[in-house]
């Protein structure tokens, strides 16, 4: 009997790239995942037409429109639980996910970051790679924990620093290649399933019970 599509929830704050590339990936039924819902921190951003284009549910929550970042967290949880995923991808969401998200969604949830982890974290990866010298950067996929880009290494793609980068330049051929690394590491996470242990995230292990 086939396995069904993994469930996808894309949450998203800006243009939406990556969350095309996912939905262009989810328009072959052997990638294994379908989008089923898309949310954003804020409204009228392109990620969100992306998905209305595409016939995805879409849902707005404003940190402002909530009591606390607290209870956003919280009410994020809830509304993201509301369409039952298997996987959560943070696809340019610009807001770190809490306690009440980590409870709920934890070992699911994956994010990605424009350097090889553990270099350069936080806001600034291209920027720092390119003042520190390096030779090689590139981007990861891992799955989101209580701290800034340190979770449990998913996937890497190396990107090679060339003469006269600037920060964007190298930051674009890192967004070129990260969204390769996404689609690849989040079709094998629904095709072959994956359990997060310790530091070692592993394919091959059912999520069909989850």
């Amino acid at each position: 009997m086939p396995r069904r599509p993994r469930r996808l929830v894309v949450l998203v704050s800006g243009s939406g790239t990556n969350l095309q590339a996912l939905l262009d990936a989810c328009a072959d039924p052997a990638y294994g995942a379908e989008v089923v819902a898309v949310g954003a921190d804020r409204d009228g951003v392109e990620g969100l037409a992306r998905a209305e284009r595409a016939g995805v549910p879409t849902f707005v929550l404003t940190v402002a429109g909530c009591a606390d970042r607290a209870a956003w967290d919280a009410e994020l949880a809830r509304l993201v639980g509301e369409h039952r995923p298997d996987v959560v991808v943070l696809a340019g969401f610009m807001k770190l996910v809490g306690d009440a998200f980590l409870a709920a969604h934890g070992g699911r949830t994956v994010n990605t970051h424009p350097a090889l982890s553990p270099a350069f974290p936080g806001m600034r990866g291209p920027a720092d790679a390119l003042a520190y010298g390096v030779k090689v950067t590139g981007c990861t996929l891992f799955v989101v924990d209580a701290g800034v880009d340190t979770g449990a290494i998913v996937a890497q793609t190396a990107v090679p620093v060339e003469d006269g980068d600037t920060e964007a330049s190298l930051h674009e051929r890192i967004k070129v290649a990260e969204r390769a690394m996404l689609v690849d590491a989040v079709g094998r996470m629904a095709r072959e399933g994956f359990a997060v242990e310790g530091r070692t995230v592993r394919f091959g292990a059912d999520v069909e019970d989850r």
